[in-house]
């Protein structure tokens, strides 16, 4: 009786060794997914849901209709579609309704909608269109290793000929966004299968980028997608403020990285134009939020010109024009704060042929 005893208490001991290996496989970044029974927290920084978050996506509403719009809005476009944003779209789709069948009540599907959703709404042209995977909460960040891997392939020349690159990239970042949710919720096991096939699936993009038929001649001289930067007026500017004087201590750190990357040739590459954008949210009238945007990237403008930009600076203000969130909540407080992404300026960095020779940066 004492060895079946002593047996299964040695199996309980490698069962949890097992796990933990598992676990520290992943590089969760995150010490807090890592708490587990009674003293595991649940603060805001552990996942739980806040009001903004139950403010930002409680209006998703009927998730399966939700994604059933989402799919046929990007079933009707043409080409966009089969480019990285579109796979990238669809990834999430699916990624949305794999743990809606499978009963998740987390809020990592409403998420996924809303990543889908931001996704369509930059397809349609109605938002701007970033690589960036932004922070969820039921996600826990991990394998950063992979996250350089996918910037890498990325920022090869031959993946602008090669959709299938594209989709492989696009939906092994979706991946490892989801195996993050499994290591949030602690199924560490189900993370670590979704890892493995992202790393191997990182070999087949190298393949099908020697298997695109770009010739030397073409990556020879990449096309240089302009580059667009989003930045909060919140940050930007001191309450109500729209002048160079009242753009913060935050605001001004920002521009100066930007004055300084401007004037800089990376990859042999210069600036050559800026051009900047102002929006605001929808509250307020038209005419109001029209020159308040305008004003706000005049501003931006002077800033950047007076700082030493050699480039070309236009500045135009849009008012509401491109909104990118969905608001509906009634609370004041809640609805400026969920607006805040509608209140921005953005630059877009356009970049010349290659130049001759280094450029200094005096």
């Amino acid at each position: 009786m004492k060895a079946i005893i002593f047996g299964v208490a040695c199996l309980f001991v490698l069962t949890g060794c097992a796990n933990n290996a598992v676990r520290d496989s992943l590089g969760i970044q995150d010490p807090t997914v890592l708490q587990t029974g009674f003293g595991a927290e649940q603060s805001a920084q552990a996942g739980a849901a806040t009001e903004p978050w139950t403010e930002t996506y409680g209006h998703v509403g009927n998730p399966r209709r939700t994604l059933g719009l989402l799919q046929a809005r990007l079933d009707q476009m043409d080409d966009r579609k089969n480019s990285y944003f579109g796979f990238k779209d669809q990834c999430w789709i699916d990624a949305a309704k794999s743990e809606l069948e499978a009963g998740d009540r987390w809020g990592f599907v409403e998420e996924s909608i809303g990543e889908a959703a931001r996704l369509t709404a930059g397809l349609e042209g109605s938002q701007p269109l970033t690589f960036d995977n932004p922070p969820l909460r039921t996600v826990a960040p991990l394998r950063i290793d992979l996250t350089r891997s996918f910037r890498a392939a990325l920022a090869d020349p031959r993946v602008l000929n090669c959709p299938q690159a594209q989709k492989q990239i696009a939906c092994s970042e979706v991946g490892l966004m989801h195996a993050g949710h499994d290591a949030w919720t602690r199924q560490f096991n189900a993370a670590k299968a979704k890892v493995d096939k992202i790393e191997s699936t990182l070999a087949d993009v190298q393949q099908s980028l020697e298997s695109c038929g770009v010739s030397a001649m073409q990556t020879d001289v990449p096309v240089v997608e302009p580059t667009v930067v989003a930045l909060p007026t919140d940050m930007l500017f001191a309450f109500n403020g729209s002048k160079v004087e009242s753009i913060t201590a935050d605001g001004r750190e920002k521009l100066d990285d930007l004055i300084a990357g401007a004037n800089s040739v990376k990859n042999n590459y210069a600036v050559k134009s800026i051009t900047i954008s102002g929006f605001t949210d929808r509250l307020g009238s038209n005419p109001y939020n029209l020159h308040l945007s305008q004003r706000r990237a005049d501003a931006v403008r002077r800033y950047l010109v007076d700082g030493g930009v050699r480039a070309d600076v236009v500045a135009q203000g849009y008012g509401r024009a491109s909104p990118g969130t969905d608001c509906r909540m009634r609370d004041w407080n809640s609805l400026v704060a969920c607006l805040a992404n509608d209140r921005r300026v953005e630059l877009r960095f356009e970049h010349a042929g290659p130049t001759s020779g280094e450029q200094s940066d005096d």
